[in-house]
């Protein structure tokens, strides 16, 4: 993706994102394929360098990533659609000449997949990712469920690269950022509230895009 430097996050930011978004698509190109095996997750971040999740085991990427460990992971939300009627006037132009565009945060993260095939690690996996949604426990653990263990296969992805982009006219002055993120505001549909957030933060350097 395309990266302006008024939408660039820093590494941080894009991977406090990540957190409070764990679900996005594991991309694997594999070798000789015409397109790349792309599968809908969810996933858990366990630290700024590691993600674990699962995959049902007749799942089709698991021969992409034995042809090729590289993958990325693709995560994308907060969007909004702003039309053109709003941005002219906040550049200070006609309504009818505005240019519209949509707001929105992705960040990819590039890796290599390890795959867990044995139990055990299997089920180190599933319990990180229960303990992350369910804190609370109350569940038996997951080597309970041994007879379901073979039907899935863990993936540990080392990270290696972090791409972030929040696309919320960070090139825009203060006072035109307020005035879309008024009109967001007063519509209060999906993704508007995320979108206001990040229009109305304060930047402390050109370019600089705000925590999430």
């Amino acid at each position: 993706m395309i990266i302006h430097p008024w939408d660039a996050a820093e590494e941080r930011e894009a991977l406090a994102f990540v957190r409070n978004n764990e679900f996005g698509h594991l991309i694997a190109a594999g070798r000789d394929r015409d397109v790349p095996v792309v599968v809908p997750t969810q996933f858990l971040l366990a630290d700024d360098r590691t993600v674990l999740l699962h995959l049902a085991r007749p799942n089709p990427i698991w021969r992409a990533i034995e042809e090729n460990p590289a993958v990325m992971l693709s995560i994308a939300g907060g969007w909004a659609y702003a039309p053109g009627s709003w941005r002219g006037p906040a550049r200070g132009g006609d309504p009818a000449y505005g240019i519209p565009t949509t707001y929105y945060a992705a960040v990819q993260l590039v890796g290599d997949a390890q795959i867990i095939k044995d139990d055990v690690g299997k089920a180190e996996i599933l319990r990180a990712q229960i303990g992350r949604h369910e804190p609370d426990g109350g569940l038996v653990d997951p080597r309970e469920h041994a007879r379901h263990l073979p039907g899935i296969q863990g993936l540990r992805i080392a990270i290696r690269q972090v791409r972030g982009k929040f696309k919320y006219d960070g090139h825009l002055d203060v006072s035109a950022r307020n005035y879309l993120a008024d009109r967001l505001a007063e519509r209060a549909g999906p993704g508007d509230a995320a979108a206001c957030i990040h229009l109305r933060s304060a930047r402390t350097e050109a370019g600089r895009v705000p925590s999430p």
